[in-house]
């Protein structure tokens, strides 16, 4: 595990970098600078010049990573991230070699260990295929779905907008996302004109979407050839804050006030009602076979799917507002109302932290499936972080609270949900 260290200046994250298990080759990670952006005007075209400053890359892994004593603490933010309880278990102390504003693992590599990593060649970066990055963002097009935008879903094929609130989903096509008066291609009304839609989730083939929120229900929707309702299943408490899918689309979980509910969502079944603590379930999430809440009460805890014991929890000390996981479901991540990001490891106790120094109300997370990036919505900025690096690849700002976000399965567009309308955004690369 690599140690991190933060840092302070014109970014607004100061991160480090995670181990490099998703790492792109030094040869693809060429210097880009990101856009200027201004509040709520077009960003420019793709072939535009880009900005000549430049943007400051992390360093490289090295063993002198291994000993912080040597990295310039200059600066450094006096923090500390708790290690992982067990079930039953208490905070452990301060390891040895730890110091504010470091994170650490549990355990240090020995001189036996680096003299067999010193002895692996490295693998020529010819040799390794890597995805490119986002420089920056386009503004194309703005969608008006005339009410607030809880949750919103983006397919790739054939290219579709869902903006989901109160009463309604609309559906938009590729021609509306990239324009500002287009009307919707369809509107999928409600039977109950006051149920809000506060969160969905789109299947992996991309033919169906799931949504809950103040419905009393969870909705299964066929979205292929006509957007359609397939079932209704009965939830059995009155507010859905949160929903997750599993990698092969067979399980969902839905987040309620004190339990999370867990779906055979292919024979729409309720396999169990799971109870969490109350005010640790305002989101949830899924990786193999552990799912994670967090909530109110600022504790992020992970469950055996199997056994549905608790597992670990780690305390982040600020309230939970997101969790996602990137897509090889090897990292967890949760926003908090601090805005700043923790960074877990799903296996192992490794963690990390991107530090931003204010509140923000709104914090959603949606890493790319590509894997190379994800974006953090707070409040109204959104910023576009590279993994494992948290370098910062670019910076918008809207003129409301961003209140969702998705990005799409082919990681070229970028869709907002804010006050009555959705932004999209096509991404430069």
């Amino acid at each position: 595990m690599a140690t991190m260290f933060l840092r302070c200046g014109s970014h607004p994250f100061s991160g480090a970098e995670i181990p490099p298990t998703l790492r792109p080759s030094p040869a693809s990670r060429k210097p880009s600078s990101p856009a200027h952006c201004t509040k709520c005007l077009l960003r420019r075209p793709p072939g535009a010049p880009r900005d000549s400053q430049p943007v400051t890359e992390m360093h490289s892994m090295t063993q002198q990573r291994w000993h912080p004593q040597a990295q310039d603490t200059s600066g450094l933010q006096h923090m500390r991230f708790s290690e992982a309880e067990p079930e039953g278990g208490t905070s452990s102390g301060s390891q040895p070699g730890a110091t504010a504003g470091q994170f650490w693992s549990s355990s240090l590599p020995n001189r036996e260990v680096w003299s067999l990593l010193k002895a692996i060649p490295p693998i020529p970066d010819e040799a390794v295929v890597t995805q490119k990055s986002p420089y920056g963002s386009w503004r194309v097009g703005t969608l008006h779905h005339g009410r607030r935008v809880n949750a919103i879903a983006v397919s790739r094929a054939p290219r579709h907008v869902y903006t989901c609130g109160t009463g309604y989903i609309r559906v938009w096509d590729e021609d509306a996302l990239h324009a500002s008066d287009r009307a919707p291609q369809a509107q999928l009304d409600f039977q109950d004109p006051q149920n809000r839609v506060l969160t969905c989730k789109l299947f992996p083939d991309e033919q169906s979407l799931i949504t809950g929120g103040i419905a009393q229900a969870l909705t299964l929707w066929d979205l292929a050839p006509t957007p359609q309702i397939r079932a209704q299943m009965a939830s059995t408490g009155p507010i859905c804050y949160s929903l997750a899918l599993s990698s092969d689309a067979h399980i969902c979980l839905a987040s309620f006030e004190g339990f999370v509910e867990i779906w055979d969502v292919q024979n729409q079944i309720l396999i169990r009602k799971h109870e969490v603590p109350p005010y640790g379930s305002r989101c949830v999430d899924i990786t193999g076979f552990k799912f994670w809440t967090g909530g109110e009460d600022t504790v992020l805890y992970s469950w055996d799917m199997r056994s549905y014991q608790k597992i670990q929890q780690h305390n982040l000390c600020h309230e939970i507002l997101s969790i996602t996981h990137d897509p090889s479901e090897e990292w967890v991540l949760a926003g908090l109302k601090m805005s700043d990001i923790a960074i877990l490891h799903v296996h192992r106790e490794e963690k990390y932290k991107a530090v931003v120094q204010r509140y923000s109300q709104h914090h959603n997370l949606k890493f790319a499936s590509c894997g190379t990036h994800f974006v953090a919505t707070l409040d109204s900025t959104i910023h576009c972080l590279e993994a494992p690096s948290l370098r910062r690849l670019f910076q918008t700002e809207e003129c409301y609270d961003i209140l969702c976000c998705d990005i799409s399965s082919d990681s070229q567009y970028l869709v907002t949900g804010s006050k009555e309308s959705a932004i999209v955004y096509q991404l430069l690369y």
